[in-house]
């Protein structure tokens, strides 16, 4: 019979854990386990106060490592990690995480949040006076003579505080417990747990930074933008020529009229008039180069940066919502800026050397240089080299297979050239005349523009959205673009319609609907009053649309209505979805197990992930390894995919970068 064991801990250390992440938080010489909550089967909550002497009784340290058990946390890599830290010994796979169960389900993350929106009654929820307790005994004090120079708040120091703060703890276990009850019905795939676990593992090996890199980065950026402050300050007059409003108002007396701002857009709006003066110019160009929030990357890093020259803890299982992608943590490894020096090697050696001038005079524009090193400072271990490969267009890929839209799967089974090949059919030219020297040429920027853009239902401001303006193409043109894209590619838009269909008719008749290996589903309980419309994709994961209802929207359609946390708002609302939409959450569904399968493979052979980014991984790889060996991988055929064609295109390097 096997049991379950949930458990909550509070801990201190000196380390900030918000901006450090975990593992440097536990790797803090002061790091040590206050509490220890756990519940037992259906027992009541106990909790051992080790502070004050207390041990976690013997069947509770044998219970941690017997397979009989599963292990039950939220955030349960916390947990695990800090308990082993601390010397208590618990495998990896005995564990389960609620969060992730409660993310997997559509749920937002937070135990108080996913309390509240899986409809906890007021008893089971967390408790609201956890905060100030945490400040209180898990984060340094100041010394004070009124405290008596204490660094540390103990239980003697504020006794009811500590009865409360136990309190804390076990309440959170309850919360956990009754989370994990209304899900228990929605399990997690194997797979999905052992991804989750694979995840754990890479986050705690981290990746190497350069150090030396940093410092430089660190180094030089002070130089530069006290040199452009104090240029600024020469040119303009002001005191403070970073505050918004007087440099705003400066700039309104220069040119005699008002600005609207001077955010990013407007700086670039401002730059591309022809009608300011050269010493104009000059200040919004430095203000763009001082705005560059790039440096901050090198802080992150230097900031989270623990044991052995490594960052933890970069990315977050199911951290994008419903589709089951990872999230950047920390660091943010999905927005990192791209490189386009041809020099980084030459542009390294003069940031660790802290070579501000040489910088200067080389490359010119500081901040932009030390911004495309960014992606430098992560390097492989002494010894290694990295191994980083991407999927070569996998959502045109996905999508395709999915619709059966054969010409477009053709292409990648042959020559790939997918956006000369959507200009070929868009504009019925020849594949042949669309190469560089023919006139037709012009054609393939279209083409690359309508693949990634208007896969997903979207039409001319979704081609904005991508870019369409800035190549070169007029809003005029945008609607016949469009236009072409959908004829050429009939089965992708019937796709929307379809997807859109069953899932209106599965929601009217409560029965399952199937189409395109795609399953649409109600999902309900009548215990807790949990209710999902589920899509099975075809590797046997579900995407959840949490307490579904159909509503007109705002074309007076009816349409799907569902709970989700707010992408402007981050709060737990309602929004509505459409074929398109729900078409876009499945193929990027597909194209993230697609990468878990490829995951799973190269830990099969013996491999470490650092970090991956999108649809691309980074191998911390000995130096026999090739990128070929990673991109056979990726091409390998997939058991539930049949037919689907991937590819993979990558390098190897020294240090991390676009290549």
């Amino acid at each position: 019979m096997r049991h379950h064991l949930s458990i909550d801990i509070e801990t201190k250390s000196s380390i900030d854990i918000g901006k450090a992440g975990l593992y440097k938080y536990a790797q803090s010489p002061d790091f040590a386990i206050l509490l220890f909550a756990y519940k037992w089967d259906d027992d009541p909550v106990q909790i051992v106060d080790l502070v004050t002497g207390e041990s976690i009784p013997d069947w509770i340290l044998d219970e941690l490592v017997d397979p009989d058990t599963i292990k039950h946390a939220y955030n349960a890599a916390f947990e695990w990690y800090c308990l082993n830290l601390a010397g208590y010994a618990t495998p990896l796979d005995q564990w389960q995480c609620t969060m992730m169960h409660g993310l997997y389900c559509g749920y937002t993350a937070g135990l108080d949040a996913t309390g509240k929106a899986i409809g906890l009654p007021q008893d089971k929820r967390k408790l609201t006076t956890g905060k100030a307790l945490i400040r209180y005994f898990c984060v340094p004090c100041k010394p004070t003579k009124t405290n008596g120079n204490r660094t540390w708040n103990l239980p003697k120091h504020a006794p009811e505080k500590w009865v409360l703060f136990k309190d804390y703890c076990k309440q959170d276990v309850i919360t956990e417990y009754e989370i994990l009850k209304r899900l228990e019905q929605y399990p997690v795939p194997e797979e999905e747990e052992l991804l989750w676990q694979m995840d754990v593992r890479m986050n705690a090996y981290g990746v190497r930074v350069d150090e030396e890199l940093i410092n430089g980065a660190l180094a030089i950026d002070a130089i530069s933008s006290d040199n452009l402050t104090m240029e600024a300050i020469d040119i303009t007059g002001l005191g403070n020529p970073n505050s918004t409003s007087q440099l705003k108002a400066w700039i309104e007396k220069q040119i005699s009229g008002e600005i609207s701002g001077l955010a990013k857009e407007n700086v670039t709006e401002l730059l591309n008039r022809s009608d300011i003066s050269d010493e104009v110019r000059r200040v919004l160009e430095i203000r763009q180069q001082l705005g560059k929030t790039s440096i901050k990357k090198y802080v992150a890093m230097k900031t989270a940066e623990g044991e052995g020259e490594r960052v933890r803890g970069l990315t977050q299982f199911y951290g994008a919502n419903r589709t089951g992608r990872w999230a950047g943590r920390l660091v943010q490894m999905q927005n990192l800026p791209r490189n386009y020096l041809k020099t980084l090697d030459e542009a390294r050696k003069l940031v660790k050397a802290k070579n501000y001038e040489g910088v200067r005079l080389i490359y010119g524009n500081v901040p932009d240089t030390l911004s495309q090193l960014i992606r430098t400072a992560f390097i492989p271990s002494e010894g290694r080299k990295f191994v980083v490969a991407d999927f070569s267009a996998i959502e045109a890929r996905v999508i395709a297979w999915l619709a059966g839209e054969q010409w477009v799967n053709e292409v990648f089974a042959t020559h790939g050239k997918i956006y000369e090949a959507t200009a070929s059919q868009m504009f019925h030219v020849p594949i042949e005349r669309i190469t560089k020297g023919n006139p037709e040429y012009s054609l393939r920027q279209k083409g690359k523009v309508a693949t990634l853009a208007l896969g997903y239902q979207g039409g001319s401001n979704a081609l904005i959205a991508m870019g369409a303006l800035n190549m070169g193409l007029t809003e005029e043109e945008l609607p016949d673009i469009v236009q072409r894209w959908r004829s050429a590619n009939p089965r992708i838009r019937d796709l929307w319609y379809a997807v859109e269909e069953a899932s209106l008719q599965t929601m009217l008749t409560a029965q399952p609907h199937a189409i395109n290996g795609l399953t649409f589903a109600l999902e309900s309980d009548l215990v807790y009053g949990q209710h999902f419309l589920t899509v099975q994709l075809p590797s046997g994961r579900k995407l959840f649309y949490p307490k579904p209802f159909l509503q007109e929207n705002q074309f007076g359609k009816a349409a799907i209505h569902y709970y989700t946390v707010g992408q402007q708002t981050r709060k737990w609302e309602v929004t509505s979805t459409y074929g398109g939409k729900m078409t876009e959450n499945i193929v990027q569904a597909i194209a993230r197990d697609c990468l878990a399968e490829t995951l799973r493979r190269i830990e099969k052979k013996g491999l470490q992930v650092v970090f991956h980014v999108h649809d691309e991984v980074i191998i911390d790889a000995p130096m026999d390894v090739t990128v070929d060996d990673i991109c056979n991988l990726m091409a390998e055929p997939i058991t539930w995919a049949p037919g689907l064609i991937l590819k993979g295109a990558g390098f190897e390097s020294n240090y991390y970068m676009k290549d």
